[in-house]
């Protein structure tokens, strides 16, 4: 794009926009509450890696509410969380279920990222496309 001129993006249907926005709120209600009751009233004696984990998901679910507002502008975000329980279906517990060590962990693990199924659905992919793929790059320097 030259001379200060907007990129064109596919438009994305209002219903699908106020799909995402309850996609958003899900993520921020469900996910939030037990996260953030485990921070608050569960932290005090639990593994480094399991506090982690604990805190990234309280600011994916603070992060989220932020998308109940701006579901468009915060797609990056539902991209992660596609991204991130993609992998971890596939590459951990598709495996481990191939493996025959399925535990209970696991198990219930996937009843949390299973639902990632309705991104898939509703994510505006056309749109995710033209914007975060074969849109230019943003310029590594100011033009002078």
């Amino acid at each position: 794009m030259q001379n200060g001129q907007q990129p064109s993006f596919p438009p994305i249907a209002t219903w699908r926009i106020n799909v995402i926005r309850l996609v958003f709120l899900l993520m921020a209600g469900f996910m939030g509450s037990f996260v953030w009751y485990r921070l608050i009233f569960e932290s005090a004696d639990i593994p480094v890696q399991q506090g982690l984990a604990r805190s990234m998901l309280g600011a994916l679910a603070l992060l989220s509410l932020l998308g109940v507002r701006y579901p468009i502008q915060m797609l990056p975000l539902m991209i992660y969380e596609v991204a991130w329980k993609t992998i971890w279906l596939l590459l951990i517990a598709f495996r481990a279920w191939l493996a025959g060590k399925w535990t209970q962990d696991i198990e219930a693990l996937f009843q949390d990222c299973i639902g990632i199924v309705l991104a898939y659905i509703f994510m505006p992919w056309r749109y995710v496309w033209a914007r975060y793929v074969i849109q230019p790059m943003e310029p590594l320097r100011r033009p002078k």
